[in-house]
Order: C-alpha cells, then sequence, then structure tokens
C-alpha cells in the first residue's frame, strides 16, 4: 500500500492542495519500507487526485480538504483520512496500528 500525506514543513498540511510536498510511504505488511518527498506540482481543480493516482497512492492524509476533492479522491480509488496534525511518519505509523486521531470533516471554508 502507498499512503501520502499532504506536507509543510515536516508537518501534516492544513490543506492538502497547498502544501509544499506530498510524503509518499511505502506499507508492507503493516510496516514502513521506504519514503519519497515529492514536491506539489500545483494545485489545480482535478489534478491532484489524478496525479497521486498515477504514483499508485492508496491513501491520502491530509489536515483538511473540501468535500468535492475527497469525491475525487473517492472516484479514483484513493481513501481519504482528514482531519490529522503532526510529522508525517508518526502519523502514517498511528494509522498503520489503527491509532490515528482524525476527525473525517470536509474543510468548508478556504482561508489561505
Amino acid at each position: 500500500m502507498r499512503i501520502a500525506v499532504a506536507n509543510d514543513d515536516q508537518m501534516v498540511a492544513a490543506h492538502f492542495g497547498h502544501c509544499a510536498s506530498f510524503v509518499v510511504f511505502q506499507e508492507v505488511e503493516g510496516e514502513i519500507t521506504d519514503f519519497q518527498e515529492i514536491p506539489n506540482p500545483g494545485h489545480r481543480p482535478g489534478f491532484l487526485p489524478k496525479f497521486l493516482h498515477g504514483l499508485g497512492v492508496n491513501v491520502i492524509i491530509a489536515g483538511g480538504m473540501g468535500q468535492s476533492a475527497i469525491q475525487l479522491f473517492e472516484e479514483q480509488g484513493i481513501e481519504v483520512i482528514t482531519g490529522c496534525s503532526g510529522n508525517p511518519e508518526q502519523v502514517v505509523q498511528d494509522y498503520l496500528s489503527n491509532s490515528l486521531d482524525f476527525s473525517a470533516e470536509p474543510c468548508r471554508e478556504h482561508q489561505h
């Protein structure tokens, strides 16, 4: 499984579309086996779900995301986890151990 985390300064980004990069973790049998940081290629409507799908991402984790973006990710078969904060690697470890604290509420405002 490949898990992408929206990243700003080694913290989960508050809004996925405007993050500096995505840290993409490779998981095998519940363990992180590799990761790479990929610069955000730019926020354009509908682009990032397809971009991350093309990288083989199965899960996206972010602080916040709008409902239409969530729907676009789900159409690509990508699970969306929002309402997260903290260090990307720790967040993924918590996700893999089923102990991740998240809100699952979509963003309703775009204040950047």
